[in-house]
């Protein structure tokens, strides 16, 4: 019995240590030059600043992209869609329980779409702008199922319901 109980407090102590660990990784990510995967990070202290509008065809074919909003300030990776020399990133889950908990940005980027897209080492000063209806959205979501989904239909009825936003980067 002696020995059960014990074993029971060293996985609850390294239980402890692990959620300790974790906590202090996310919270110094927050002070990081950006995102690292999936890991949300802090504001770019790096990147050459361009003023110039591109021309958005060179991320037709990148996988993902940096961005940073404002306010609050942080910075994660996200797919990125061009169509028509326009430029766009996606939001998922947005109607689901887990996706309400984990996906704050987009709501902080409705209410205050300022943003930094860092591309290869260049930082784009941007809005992100959420799209509901716009004549190009199947087109956009055409080029998000050939990207990212393996082929599987994204359709404009899940834009329109919520579970799917769809911003647009416009020049600031």
């Amino acid at each position: 019995m002696y020995f059960i109980k014990s074993f029971i407090a060293v996985i609850f102590k390294l239980i402890i240590l692990i959620g300790i660990c974790v906590a202090l990784f996310l919270y110094g990510m927050k002070f990081a030059d950006g995102p690292w995967e999936v890991f949300q990070g802090g504001a770019f202290s790096t990147g050459e600043l361009v003023s110039e509008e591109p021309n958005w065809t060179f991320v037709k074919d990148k996988d993902t992209v940096e961005f940073q909003l404002l306010e609050p300030v942080s910075s994660r990776t996200t797919w990125i869609m061009e169509h028509d020399g326009r430029i766009f990133i996606p939001s998922g889950y947005m109607r689901t329980n887990y996706g309400k908990i984990w996906k704050q940005w987009p709501i902080y980027a409705e209410k205050d779409g300022r943003a930094i897209l860092r591309v290869d080492g260049k930082l784009y000063e941007r809005n992100l702008v959420r799209i509901k209806n716009d004549p190009s959205l199947p087109s956009v979501l055409s080029e998000l199922s050939r990207k990212y989904t393996a082929g599987v239909v994204v359709s404009v009825d899940d834009v329109t319901n919520g579970s799917l936003w769809i911003f647009e980067l416009v020049e600031r």
